[in-house]
């Protein structure tokens, strides 16, 4: 996956708010993890947007967009720099949890849906 330069553009661009809100609440710490949260939650929905007609994608994903929020807040983050190297395998996990969650519910529903065609 490759954004092109205007895609960059726009996602510091949108990046910058919130750093901006979470500075002025005094909370600039949260700015960091939230951002790589909302990326890391993008490029899932991105890898799986041929799912984006189901009803099932879009609930699952909130739910883990609602189970991100606690993690954000709850862990002590810090203002100091940390190094890429310790940021891209947490991301990288988050992102294989995620498509994890959705194989799992797309099986359920498939499994439902086989059963209740059976049924009838």
């Amino acid at each position: 996956m490759r954004l092109p330069w205007w895609g960059v553009l726009c996602v510091i661009l949108g990046g910058l708010p919130v750093a901006y809100l979470f500075d002025h609440f005094g909370n600039l710490a949260l700015a960091r993890p939230t951002l790589c949260s909302a990326g890391m939650v993008g490029v899932v929905i991105a890898m799986r947007w041929q799912l984006r007609r189901h009803a099932w994608f879009w609930i699952t994903m909130a739910v883990v967009v609602c189970l991100h929020v606690p993690l954000i807040l709850f862990v002590p983050w810090t203002n100091k720099w940390v190094p890429a190297i310790v940021i891209v395998p947490i991301a990288i996990a988050d992102v294989y949890l995620m498509l994890a969650i959705l194989s799992v519910v797309g099986e359920w529903v498939k499994r439902r849906t086989s059963l209740k065609a059976e049924r009838r």
